[in-house]
């Protein structure tokens, strides 16, 4: 414990809280759209609670990972056929499972926006269960956490300065929470950029799945999706985005203002 308060624990512990912060961004903006399927007035409440649970269950983890990494790495099911190679540990199938998860998520809200008269959610999923919503945000922040407890475990080997890492992370995810879903509730136009962001997760945490699997198709191995291509994909579609934007603003003000001066010009 006695390592935490010193100065390289204490740098650690700061390179951590960075790290889980970086790599907690797609975590923090699932959270923000599942927990609009459930009533307004719970939101907040669905949010806090999911987070709270996960970084608890996130420690738990990480007490099992620190000891069971090995039989986790270990493939417990290999297939050969030439067409498709694999060999599949308890890892790269969590992160595979995790991944088409999101996707799914993905399309399925993009399906409503498409279907909806309402951006994003029906009258249906706006009452989802209060139970189902903090499982669903407990169970992905888990899948999230791999990633983040097997590169906090490259930095130091410290349980106490991880789990402090965890608890600080998470609860600058609680303070976060809620000011990115109002800002996603007041700018509706991004909830669609969002949705396809989640999508992006989606098939980053498939290949990193595929590849933590060694799988091959057809004698192509997959490879993961790099984080620095995920943040450019990212960039490009909020630039795409906000750019679109104003010049959807800037169409509306010339309509008006041609609008304003059409009387004028037939008077003359």
């Amino acid at each position: 414990m006695a390592e935490l308060f010193s100065i390289s624990g204490l740098f650690t512990l700061g390179m951590l809280v960075l790290l889980q912060a970086v790599l907690g961004f797609d975590n923090l903006l699932y959270i923000s759209i599942e927990s609009q399927r459930v009533a307004e007035d719970q939101q907040s409440k669905v949010r806090k609670i999911g987070i709270g649970l996960a970084v608890i269950l996130r420690i738990v983890l990480l007490f099992v990972v620190v000891r069971l990494i090995a039989l986790l790495e270990e493939p417990f099911i290999e297939f050969h056929n030439g067409y498709i190679d694999a060999a599949i540990s308890g890892h790269s199938l969590i992160v595979l499972f995790g991944g088409a998860f999101i996707l799914w998520t993905a399309l399925k809200e993009i399906y409503h926006l498409l279907a909806e008269p309402e951006l994003g959610h029906s009258e249906d999923s706006a009452k989802a269960s209060f139970g189902k919503t903090i499982g669903l945000i407990v169970m992905m922040n888990l899948v999230f956490s791999f990633d983040s407890i097997l590169s906090a475990m490259a930095l130091t080997k410290s349980f106490a300065i991880m789990a402090t890492a965890i608890v600080i992370s998470g609860a600058m995810m609680i303070f976060l929470a809620d000011r990115v879903a109002d800002f996603l509730k007041k700018n509706r136009m991004y909830e669609v950029l969002g949705l396809f962001v989640l999508f992006i997760v989606g098939v980053m945490l498939v290949s990193e799945g595929g590849h933590l699997a060694h799988v091959a198709l057809f004698g192509h191995e997959v490879h993961a999706m790099a984080k620095s291509t995920f943040y450019f994909v990212l960039a490009i579609l909020i630039v795409v985005d906000v750019v679109q934007g104003k010049y959807q603003k800037t169409l509306l003000a010339r309509q008006e203002a041609a609008k304003a001066n059409l009387p004028k010009k037939v008077q003359a």
